[in-house]
């Protein structure tokens, strides 16, 4: 009978051995749960996000989907400390084992199963862990969790043979998700204490890797979660202590800290460059241009995007370079690493300057200009069309459309718009929280005046780049999207093209009424808002110095509106122009970054410099897939050089543009650029340019009826110049960034004298005097 009972015995535990081992072949062969295929197990993360980095090496920001913000990080990237900290409290025998602990397995069996015991400690490995994150999703129940244990420990055991065990620790530590959009240990690193991981402290990385065990529970962002959170953090000092990784001494002290957090969310509406960022993930995702998918009004813009496409490496690079599988790369997916041209701390420098002239000069004169008037913040020449207005931007609004779309008709939706709600409103000191119609909010967010910055170098690498004055609120882009009037910045291409034919900066013409005949036998006579010398000899020089119309309609007279226009198109603006003679004064729709690349001719000698956004892509190990050098293009020739820089540094020496010389700013050093205010006020503009910088500014409000009703905050010099000045304060003051006034403008050869008539530059170093120009010594 003993006998008997010890066969079965041992018969019950050989076929228990047998059926769990048959269990385990099954499931490693796919028979039994999921097992995933080799080639999923040689690459088991394959979704990182992609990284913006500044021409300074800061992060600008990411592109990832929905949750799944990951950037790659290597073994080699990772604190010590990390890796001290996820052994000593999740698998302090880690380099002992093969993907399963036998001793924890058993120990957590017997105090946890058994006993019933809390404390008893958990049975997976690091290994184990990184298969549940891998492969198993959310069990419902127990029982379900359960089940998926022993498909974990076979994936585990395929990890530890396909990877070494700091390519495991590395795939843990990449794919866990640490909350706040945080999806691995670089984005938790940034998110958390704004640092990368290799410089995270003991207490840091302590933190991190206590909220692996539960990081709902333990949020450090979550005031109500702060204490807890430090609690874990103190237990895994006390298992550093234990696995003798730190000193008692360490251990004690370091608890003794508070949580001490650099909380950075990861929103692309929020950091340094948001529309510099949205705009380098259009461009970079763009996909062919088809005529069909644009409207006819749009005819321009096929346009652009079709020679953008042909000629621009960087338009649409993710769907014109494929990757070794014949897939194109995917810019949410990939993590490539994109290195711009973007200075960060002259991109802090830009924001700074928008937001201190526009948000604390000029917004606060506005507003008090328009207040209590019924037709604000809308001019009072379309006071009797405000509402009308107002109800024409409610129409293209998203509340609009989902009313529409919900059946609603035209009179119901704009009651809707009448009913007060709760809603966030935008203000130069933070969001409001407020209770206001629709209506009105359309009304108060179109009373903010908006603006464009842009800096480049006159190599064409961009260094500022200042769509609007909030992303969030306001995210229409005014650097590449927008474009308005451009009113006197327009007349250095009219006086290129002058320069060109023969005239020079010192010829004279009687400042009077200039009368032009058009095509059509009618007669076009200009405003000219400069009353000074009426009926005096004046000089050309004089005549853009003071943005004068006269000497710029006389210069017209001498040329023809469609010479300005393939002028205009050669400084690389883009679209249709309106042949006609009023074009001279800026009636054409340009937008900042067009303007501010074109300018960058004057400063090169007549070589424009098309802007530079990005001048390197990486994939996520490193490797370079492109690199990207500026596309100059001829514009003029030396001789013109030499007269037009000439004239543009006068704008600024004592000239329309001579504010940014005088207090509060007193820039020194050697600088042209011009001025422009269009029709009624409606858009203020300045061009500006230093031997190193190019730059320019637009200020206006969202519609052209939306201006001040005066021209003395009203005009270019007042909305506009101000930024620029700012700016270049800034970044003058920062001797980090390697710009100083004491550079010089390049000389040409043999420094020629800009009022020499020639048509060659031989013929002008023939021809010039003893004396020469005070700006060429």
């Amino acid at each position: 009978m003993h006998k008997i009972i010890i066969t079965t015995i041992w018969g019950i535990l050989a076929t228990v051995v047998i059926s769990i081992a048959l269990v385990f072949i099954l499931i490693a062969n796919g028979k039994i749960g999921y097992m995933p295929p080799i080639e999923d197990l040689e690459n088991p993360i394959n979704k990182y996000a992609s990284q913006t980095y500044s021409f300074d090496g800061e992060l600008l920001g990411t592109y990832s989907m929905e949750k799944e913000n990951r950037i790659y990080s290597n073994y080699e990237d990772l604190s010590p400390y990390l890796i001290e900290a996820l052994i000593a409290t999740e698998d302090i025998r880690f380099h002992e084992h093969s993907g399963i602990d036998a001793y924890a397995l058993g120990r957590a069996v017997v105090k946890r199963a058994i006993l019933q015991q809390k404390s008893g400690g958990g049975g997976s490995t690091v290994s184990q862990q990184l298969a549940k994150l891998l492969y198993s999703p959310k069990a419902d129940n127990w029982q379900e969790r359960v089940l998926q244990k022993p498909i974990e420990w076979v994936i585990a055991v395929q990890l530890e043979r396909y990877y070494t065990k700091e390519d495991i620790i590395n795939l843990y530590l990449n794919k866990f998700d640490f909350l706040n959009n945080a999806v691995g240990i670089q984005s938790a690193a940034q998110v958390y204490f704004n640092k990368a991981p290799k410089d995270l402290k003991i207490e840091e990385a302590a933190m991190l890797i206590g909220m692996c065990k539960n990081p709902s529970l333990y949020n450090p962002n979550n005031p109500r979660k702060r204490e807890s959170t430090r609690g874990r953090r103190n237990v895994v000092l006390d298992q550093m202590r234990k696995a003798g990784y730190i000193s008692d001494a360490q251990a004690d002290s370091l608890k003794q800290l508070p949580l001490e957090l650099d909380f950075r969310r990861v929103d692309h509406k929020d950091g340094l460059a948001p529309y510099f960022r949205e705009y380098l993930r259009m461009i970079m995702t763009a996909k062919k241009p088809v005529k069909s998918k644009y409207k006819q009004w749009q005819k321009d813009q096929y346009e652009r995007d079709s020679m953008q496409w042909e000629t621009n490496p960087l338009y649409g690079w993710c769907n014109k370079k494929t990757k070794s599988d014949g897939s194109n790369y995917n810019l949410y997916t990939d993590g490539l690493k994109i290195y711009t041209t973007i200075d960060s701390r002259m991109q802090k420098y830009a924001e700074e300057s928008v937001e201190e002239h526009i948000g604390g000069y000029l917004q606060p004169i506005f507003t008090k200009e328009k207040k209590g008037r019924s037709y604000g913040p809308f001019s009072y020449s379309v006071a009797k069309r405000a509402d009308s207005l107002i109800y024409s931007a409610m129409k293209i609004t998203d509340r609009y459309a989902i009313l529409k779309k919900q059946g609603l008709s035209d009179a119901e939706i704009y009651k809707v718009f009448k009913q007060p709600a709760e809603m966030k409103v935008f203000s130069w000191k933070g969001e409001i929280d407020t209770i206001m119609t629709p209506w009105d909010s359309i009304r108060y967010h179109k009373g903010f005046l908006r603006s464009g910055f842009m800096a480049m170098s006159p190599g064409g690498q961009v260094k500022a780049y200042v769509g609007g004055i909030n992303y969030k609120y306001f995210q229409y882009d005014m650097i590449n999207a927008g474009r308005r009037q451009i009113g006197s910045t327009i007349k250095p291409f009219l006086y290129t093209l002058s320069m060109q034919d023969g005239i020079t900066p010192c010829d004279e013409m009687l400042h009077v009424e200039q009368v032009l005949t058009l095509e059509n036998g009618k007669e076009w006579i200009p405003r000219n808002a400069n009353k000074k010398r009426i009926g005096e000899m004046v000089t050309i020089k004089w005549g853009l110095q003071n943005s004068d119309n006269w000497v710029t309609a006389y210069l017209m007279s001498l040329t023809t509106p469609y010479s300005l226009v393939r002028m205009l198109h050669s400084f690389g603006i883009t679209g249709y122009i309106d042949p006609v003679v009023s074009l001279s004064l800026g009636t054409c729709d340009v937008s900042v970054g067009e303007m501010t690349a074109a300018y960058t001719a004057f400063v090169n000698k007549g070589i424009r410099a098309n802007p530079l956004y990005v001048t390197r892509i990486e994939d996520a190990r490193g490797n370079i897939l492109e690199s990207f050098t500026p596309q100059m293009q001829e514009v003029f020739d030396e001789t013109t050089s030499v007269k037009i820089l000439d004239m543009m540094r006068a704008v600024i020496d004592g000239g329309t543009g001579g504010r940014v010389r005088r207090d509060p700013y007193s820039l020194k050093g050697p600088m042209g650029g011009k001025t422009g205010t269009t029709q009624n006020n409606s858009d203020g503009w300045f061009m500006a340019f230093t031997p190193q910088i190019v730059a320019g500014c637009w200020v206006g409000g969202e519609d052209r009826s939306i201006r001040f009703d005066g021209m003395r905050e009203g005009q270019g010099a007042s909305m506009a110049l101000p930024v620029y000045a700012k700016f270049m304060s800034k970044v003058y003051a920062d001797p980090s960034l390697g710009y100083s006034p004491e550079v010089q403008f390049e000389k040409v050869k043999g420094s020629p004298n800009p009022c020499t008539k020639a048509d060659t530059l031989d013929e002008i170093l023939d021809n010039q005097p003893a004396a020469i120009d005070d700006m060429f010594n």
